[in-house]
Order: C-alpha cells, then structure tokens, then sequence
C-alpha cells in the first residue's frame, strides 16, 4: 500500500499514463499539403554510413506517409513532417540528388526515364542514379512528394529539403544563387546558349553545333546554291532536343560543352541554369538599303574564292570560314553574333561631307573636316567638300575584305585620298586661279577619286566644292579687285548706254523721218504705176487706134475704090447718055438736063446763099457759082471741127 493505494492500481495507472504517452508520441496528423517523412531509430546498421534505408535498416525510410492521422510508433520511429515541394509559375526547380552513385567526370547527373520523376528514390538508386544536380527540371504546375533526406528541390524562393552534408549544402547555396526564372527571348531577339556541361568540343572549335558541318558539307557537293547553304546555317537543329530543355537528349545528340551555334529565337523556355546559360542578343537586322557582309569564325576550313585578280585576302562560300562572298539582303536573321560578325554596307549612294557638319543618316563623316590647303601664293583656306560614293551589293564583301570596314574606307582610305588630292593640287596653283577655275578643280577631283576607288570596287557618284573659306587678306584683296571690276562694268555700261542712246536719237531721227520717205517713197510708187498705167493705156489706144485706123482705111479705101468703080461705071453710064442725048438734043440741052438733074439730087436749097450775077454764060455760071458756095460752106465747117486722135490717125492713113 502506498497512501492507502495498492502497488497494483500504481502500476496500472503508470503503465496507463505511459501508454498515453507513448500514443501522443506516435500518433501524429500529417496535414494536407504535407507529408510525413519517418526515420528508424532502431534496427539493423546501414553500411558504409548511409543514412537511407531501403530494407528496414536504421535510418531515413524513403516512402511518404500521406496527409491525415497515422500512428507512428514512437520511439522506434520519430516523423518529420515534410510539406510538398511546389514550382511558382514562371519559373523551374532544380533537383539535388543526396544519394545514388557519384558523379563520373561530369557537372551534373546522367539522366534516363528509368529515374522516373524523382518521387521513386528505390527505382532512382537501382536504375543507376547519381549524386549531384539533376539534369531535368521541375516545372510550375504540380506538387510533387519528393524525399526531402534524398532530394533537395530549389525553387525561385524556397528549398525543399534537408542537406545531408555540406557538400549538399554548398551546393544547395550555388543552385539557389541562380535565375530559376523561364527564359524569355522576345521578338526582336534571339538567345545565345552557352552549355555547362558535356565532353569537350573537338579539335579546338570554339563553338558546338550537332553533327558538326557535315550537312553543308553534303549540300555543297551536290553543288547547291548559296541561299540553300545559308538556310541550313540559320535553320537550327533545336527540335532535336526541345531547345535545350531536354539537356540530356543535348548530350545523347552529341552536344558538347561550350558556346552553341544554334540561338534560341522567340519563345518561353524552361531551361536548368545550373548547365545552360542564355545571352539575349539583338536579332540580326538588315534594312531596305543596305546589305550585311558575314565574317565567319565557324564552319568548314577556308577555300578563298575570290579569284588571282584580287589582292585583300581571301572571299569565300558561305558556310567557310572567312568573308562570305554572300551577303545578307533585308530580313530578320537569327545567328549567333558571337561567332558571325556581321558588317554593315550601306548600297544607296552614301553622302560624305568634308565640314563641321555631319550626315544624321550615318554618321560616317563625324571624323571628317574641311580641308585646309595652301595656295602656291602662300594664302591658306579651307575647303567644305561633298563626295557621294556607291556600294554595289555584289561587291559588298569585296569591299569589306579590302578595308574591313566603311568606317574604315571613309577615314583610312577616302579621307586621305580626297585630302592629300586637294591640298596638293592648291599647292600648284595662286589662290585666285583655284577660285576662278573651281568648277575644273571639281571636274578633275571626280575623275581622279572615281579611278582611286575603283580599286576598292567603290563607285564616285559626285565630288562637290560646297564652300570655300578664304583668308582676311584674300578676301580684301578680291574684294577691292572685284570693286574695280565692277565699277569698269559700270563705266563700260554708262558708256554703252550713252552710246546707244545716242544711237536711239538717231535711230528716233531715222523713225521720224521714215514717215514722210515712206510717204514719198509710196507717192513715187503710186506716180510709177500711174504712169506706167497711162504709159500702158496710151500704148493700148495706139494700138487699137493703129487698128481701127487701119481697118477704116481699109474700109474706106475699099469703099472709095467700089465708089470709083460706080463712079467711073456711072460716069462712063452718064457720059454715054449724055453722049446719046447730046446726040439728040445737042451739047447744050444736054448740060442743061444735068444740072436740073443735080439739083434734083442736091440737099442744099434752090437759092443760093451767095449770088454771084453778071458774067456770061448765062445757066452755066450760075450753077458754077452755086459749087462754089458749097465748097466755101463745107470748107468752113471742116476748119471749125477739132479732129480726135482716131480721127487724126485715120486721116494720116
């Protein structure tokens, strides 16, 4: 008795509060989210000083005891409560391997799908796992119950699980050191991927590419043209291990450590930083306008293409090392700049300017400045100068391969040329003489620098005198000389304009007086053709009067001769009557009847004007006196009658 209570309700209720005690040790709640992770306490030893056990050892047990109320025999058992490893979105886990076999001469651990997802850690450790950063990442999405003794998973943030050693825990810090974010590679960029691990790339390459260039190699023996062995360069062979992500299909394809000749382009990548490191570079861009000469420090040995004519170097195929004798014309290229160094060739004509001021478009000319020359005179002045140059494409990377670069060709090669040209043709002549003949020195400079740059197949477009800057002295002395010069022109025009006013007075005189010797001279003309006209008209009525007077006379001719006929017919009819009658009747009745027979026939009256008496003769004399008086009366009238000049003409007739 003990208290007045017996030993046996004492042990009862010991063994009773012992039970309870044994039973809130090992019953536990494993909350959701979580999982419980047991460790033996007692058992059998595990060998080589492991602390996982994979058969009941004494040690880490490797399966989970999911959420919810388990009973944990405590203190053969002790439970840790574990919560599940989570990926923030955006981001990867990195996967630490605390148990397996040790690495073999590489960073990370060989991965195959026998491994399984890393929540088996039997299947890991008996399909060969390793020790050591995991090559496979976990992405964003799921929980995963992954032993936290045998794994440590490093998230953006967080770690899950407990480092063993600190070999685990050196590790650890490295991984969680690093960007676990996705790697983004915008539009206008491209990711330039260094691995980590890997064997060695051969024969002192500087860069991997899968299966080397054996496929450029292949396409130019079947003679393919250059823009299909470009496009294999750019087209990448990514897809063979999903852009770097599966890094163990990386290394089963034959990748190697080191730089990488395929980029990644635009894209979200779920990459390990632990092995592949990424370089967002700007992508490769080729404006309208110019061309893009490739040097290439990867690919197949150099074969100079270029030809004996030409001295710079060697131009070879694309694909070679060396100067591409191809260039890139306008696109997007996505090529790793490490290992293509791509040189800008402006093709439109580029303009340069010798002056303080300097072309936005290129910049080009910001080391160029006016020229200073000295004249053979001793006057020293600059010379503002504009030259424009073009760059065929087809002979960019000849170009390229004579000075390596336009920066090189404006301030190496042209700047000297055009500078030394100017100064030394100034040097041979007077200052006056390069102003006067400054658009000869300008035709001159063309020709030579057009021949200079030939030889680096550059075409001259225009070389351009913008500005002359002259000395004080200089410019005092042509401006007095240009003073002179125009005050004699000003002499020279007073005087030619007092001559041709005084020329204009006469000519005004001449104006005035053309007036009136127009006048007289139309007059004189008008007085011509009158007279011509009267001179005609008179030779018109000459001639018809010459006619008419002939044919009246004419007329009257033949009339007067039929007249005489009838006369003389009449008369010797007459005189044979008054033959008969004077027969008959006697000679003086027969004169007697020939007078009555007149009178009978005459138009004048029987009376007489004029009387005439006495005389003998008796009838006789007074018929002869009546004759008379007509004669007297026609012979009047025909000297009071004015003849007209037919009349006159017919009468000359």
């Amino acid at each position: 008795m003990f208290f007045g209570i017996s030993i046996t309700t004492i042990l009862i209720v010991l063994g009773a509060l012992v039970v309870l005690f044994f039973l809130s040790k090992s019953i536990k709640h494993i909350p959701k989210g979580s999982n419980g992770w047991v460790t033996k306490n007692f058992g059998k030893k595990l060998a080589n000083g492991g602390f996982l056990a994979l058969n009941g050892e004494a040690g880490v047990q490797p399966d989970p005891i999911q959420n919810g109320w388990r009973i944990v025999f405590w203190p053969i058992f002790s439970l840790h409560l574990e919560p599940l490893a989570q990926v923030p979105a955006g981001t990867v886990g990195v996967i630490i391997a605390q148990v397996g076999a040790a690495l073999d001469g590489t960073k990370t651990a060989v991965y195959h799908e026998g491994l399984g997802d890393f929540q088996d850690v039997r299947a890991f450790i008996a399909n060969g796992g390793q020790q050591g950063v995991q090559r496979p990442v976990l992405r964003p999405g799921e929980t995963r119950a992954i032993n936290p003794y045998a794994f440590l998973v490093v998230t953006s943030g967080n770690v899950y699980g407990i480092p063993v050693n600190d070999e685990a825990e050196e590790m650890r810090t490295q991984v969680s050191k690093l960007n676990l974010s996705y790697v983004e590679v915008s539009a206008d960029t491209v990711g330039v991927v260094t691995t980590l691990d890997g064997p060695p790339l051969e024969g002192g390459a500087i860069a991997g590419r899968i299966d080397n260039f054996d496929d450029i190699k292949e396409l130019e023996q079947r003679s393919a043209d250059n823009a299909d062995i470009i496009a294999a360069l750019l087209d990448t062979k990514n897809n063979r291990h999903s852009n770097y992500e599966d890094f163990q299909a990386f290394i089963d394809q034959g990748g190697c450590i080191g730089m990488q000749h395929d980029v990644l382009v635009r894209g979200l990548y779920a990459l390990n930083p632990f092995v592949v490191k990424v370089d967002i570079k700007p992508i490769l861009v080729v404006q309208q306008g110019e061309v893009m000469v490739v040097k290439a420090f990867v690919g197949l040995p150099t074969v100079d293409s270029s030809g004996p004519e030409y001295k710079f170097g060697s131009i070879v195929s694309p694909g070679h090392r060396g100067i591409w004798s191809e260039p890139l014309r306008t696109g997007k290229y996505p090529i790793n700049p490490y290992l293509y160094d791509s040189i800008k060739v402006p093709t439109a004509i580029l303009q340069l300017n010798w002056a303080a001021a300097t072309s936005e478009a290129h910049e080009l000319d910001r080391k160029l400045t006016s020229i200073t020359a000295k004249s053979k005179d001793a006057f020293q002045f600059s010379i503002d100068l504009q030259v424009q140059i073009h760059i065929p494409d087809t002979k960019a990377a000849r170009v390229i391969g004579s000075v390596g670069t336009i920066l090189n060709l404006v301030n190496e090669v042209l700047q000297a040329a055009v500078g030394n040209y100017f100064r030394n043709k100034v040097a041979e002549m007077p200052a006056t003489n390069f102003i006067e003949s400054r658009g000869e020195v300008q035709g001159d400079a063309t020709e030579y620098i057009t021949e200079y740059l030939a030889r680096y197949d550059v075409e001259v477009r225009g070389v351009y005198i913008q500005d002359v800057v002259l000395p004080t002295e200089l410019i005092k002395v042509l401006t007095e000389r240009e003073i002179a010069k125009q005050e004699m022109t000003t002499f020279n025009a007073q005087r030619d304009a007092q001559q041709a006013r005084i020329a204009l007075e006469a000519q005004s005189g001449r104006a005035d007086m053309q007036k009136d010797l127009a006048s007289a001279e139309v007059s004189v003309q008008i007085n011509e053709a009158k007279a011509k006209a009267a001179v005609a008209e008179a030779d018109g009525t000459r001639q018809v009067s010459e006619l008419t007077g002939r044919g009246e006379a004419a007329k009257i001719k033949s009339v007067g001769e039929a007249n005489g006929e009838a006369e003389k017919a009449l008369g010797l009819g007459k005189a044979a009557g008054y033959e008969a009658q004077r027969e008959a009747i006697g000679a003086g009745q027969t004169a007697i009847v020939a007078v009555v027979e007149a009178l009978a026939q005459s138009k004048n009256p029987y009376m007489p004007q004029t009387l005439i008496t006495g005389g003998d003769g008796g009838g006789i004399g007074a018929l002869l006196q009546l004759a008379l008086s007509d004669m007297v009366t026609d012979h009047q009238k025909a000297a009071t009658t004015v003849p007209t000049p037919q009349t006159a003409e017919v009468e000359k007739a």
